[in-house]
């Protein structure tokens, strides 16, 4: 049964998935005998966790790039209205507190 591993993770969680059957098979493997199966089976375990690699580090650097660009647009906006961001701080601080507190 060959399983199609061509897809692109669009989640950490498809990641986790993926890098998790990955560690399954390779417990199988090292259970395996050795022989040529095995080194078939460990070239192609290299080459899919490579491509996970690779998977994995463009999920990272899209999320870098997400979060600095709403860090940069959180201090513009802060720094365009600081007293209304004051204010909304504020508010969320004593909605927060008042949660805190009610439920403890």
């Amino acid at each position: 049964m060959k399983r199609n591993h061509a897809a692109t993770a669009d989640s950490p969680e498809q990641l986790v998935t993926s890098l998790r059957t990955l560690l399954t098979e390779a417990e199988q493997l090292v259970g395996d005998s050795a022989g040529t199966y095995a080194g078939e089976k460990a070239e192609e375990m290299k080459s899919r966790l490579e491509e996970a690699q690779a998977h994995l580090q463009e999920f990272y650097n899209s999320t870098r790039q997400k979060v600095v660009a709403g860090a940069r647009q959180a201090d513009e906006t802060i720094r365009a209205h600081p007293y209304e961001s004051l204010a909304v701080a504020l508010g969320v601080g004593v909605l927060l507190g008042a949660l805190l507190r009610r439920g403890g």
